[in-house]
């Protein structure tokens, strides 16, 4: 009893220390929504180069999936979580004391590199510490959790830039990061054998014997071989991208310029999404164990979503609680993409889980790297040169070739959806008598 409250112990401290370091990556994805007026005001930023300075972000957590993927699966959690708070705390910092517009990229390419291991790394602890049967539960669990820092950088960040600069905040995030750095050194540890516990997960013997002898790129070219897990790529690209693009920059300037609302009632709009999105990431990760499917709830998930997209684009809706019940939607529904994680880890081999996660995850940063500054480009294109006090602002014409742009590339997410594998919430890269899967790669 005593050895099973220290196992306990143990992985709810780790789990705690990540988490908090993910409440992190998602302020700073999602702040720019809220601070984008001061970013185009202090760096004179059109829509493309306000969209490419939030973009940088994204572009390098899409270059380092794969790479924080074979950190996971060969260095460990501990080693990616220490180094990655140290670059975004660094890199937060930097940002927060930019005097150009060129050092403010650099600061946003410290952040998203540091921030690009946590999630893989949180996949990977969840895959070792925890049943697999709660895996799915798990990643809607850290979602959730995760997204309160969505929360912070929307309502509270907007309040919070009532009586302080946005660059003493982003100072004070830095440090809590350098903070966190620390205390992952102290405490997270790679998996529970290295505590001298026992794995949750006993693998069989034949087959981890067979990973052992085989290199990182050997088996990350093994990985990358294996088809089943690319349309969850494409699913996270086309569906994800647009929600982080929309929510993490866009949505504020548009419910300012065409709704009329202030930053923060629109902020607002943005904290119910977000809270409808954490929820919706626990309910479709539990949804999904509770019933044994992983492609049926995926589809119906987006073909919700695309409805809410829809409504947003032609329904005559007005601010208020109708508004607000369609942020709240569109939020919940979204959040269906959480299902592409347990997709993933289920068709590849577990040793190899960290890397299919990253492959993954990857998808959505690759889609909003492209869309956040082409959302900006087709707004410049028919801006009629309004400015006020140093800042664009857009007509209602201007965003709707941004949210249609959006709307295409959800449309390809849903039709990529339909080519996931079901697995039935098990892993099958086993056969039925637990021997290794020749097939894995095909």
């Amino acid at each position: 009893m005593a050895r099973d409250m220290k196992f306990e112990t143990a992985r709810w401290s780790i789990f705690l220390v990540l988490i908090l370091t993910y409440i992190l990556v998602y302020f700073h994805r999602m702040a720019p929504a809220v601070v984008s007026e001061y970013l185009m005001a202090d760096f004179q930023a059109t829509g493309a180069r306000l969209g490419s300075l939030s973009a940088i972000y994204f572009m390098v957590y899409a270059v380092m999936q794969l790479p924080s993927g074979v950190l996971a699966d060969t260095l460990g959690t501990r080693t990616s979580i220490v180094g990655g708070n140290l670059a975004a705390g660094l890199g937060s910092i930097v940002f927060a004391l930019a005097g150009s517009f060129e050092m403010a990229c650099v600061g946003r390419f410290l952040v998203g590199l540091g921030v690009s291991v946590v999630f893989v790394s949180i996949m990977k602890n969840n895959a070792v510490w925890f049943p697999a049967r709660v895996f799915g539960l798990m990643s809607g669990v850290t979602l959730l959790i995760g997204n309160l820092g969505s929360v912070t950088a929307a309502g509270p960040l907007s309040m919070a830039l009532t009586f302080l600069e946005w660059r003493t905040i982003f100072i004070g995030i830095g440090i809590f990061s350098l903070v966190l750095s620390v205390i992952g050194f102290l405490i997270v540890r790679n998996k529970p054998e290295d505590m001298g516990f026992v794995s949750p997960n006993p693998v069989v013997p034949s087959v981890t014997g067979q990973v052992d002898t085989r290199s990182w790129w050997q088996n990350l070219i093994q990985v990358l071989s294996v088809g089943r897990i690319w349309p969850c790529f494409w699913v996270q690209l086309g569906v994800t991208g647009s929600i982080y693009a929309f929510m993490g920059l866009w949505g504020v300037p548009y419910l300012r310029d065409v709704h009329g609302l202030s930053r923060p009632e629109a902020a607002n709009y943005m904290t119910t999404m977000l809270v409808a999105f954490a929820l919706g990431a626990l309910f479709f990760g539990w949804f999904s164990d509770r019933i044994g499917k992983r492609k049926s709830v995926l589809i119906g998930g987006l073909i919700a979503y695309i409805f809410c997209w829809i409504v947003l684009i032609y329904a005559n809706w007005t601010p208020g609680l109708a508004g607000m019940m369609l942020f709240g939607c569109l939020g919940f529904a979204g959040a269906s993409f959480v299902i592409t994680f347990a997709s993933a880890k289920e068709v590849i081999h577990p040793e190899f889980s960290g890397i299919a996660v990253s492959i993954s995850n990857a998808g959505c940063f690759v889609g909003a790297t492209v869309i956040q500054p082409l959302f900006g480009w087709l707004a410049d294109r028919t801006w009629d040169g309004t400015i006020d006090n140093g800042v664009r602002v857009y007509s209602n014409i201007d965003y709707r070739s941004g949210l249609l742009m959006m709307l295409a590339f959800l449309v390809f997410g849903l039709l990529s959806s339909f080519w996931v594998q079901e697995t039935n919430c098990r892993n099958i890269a086993f056969n039925k008598s637990g021997e290794d899967d020749k097939n894995i790669c095909n």
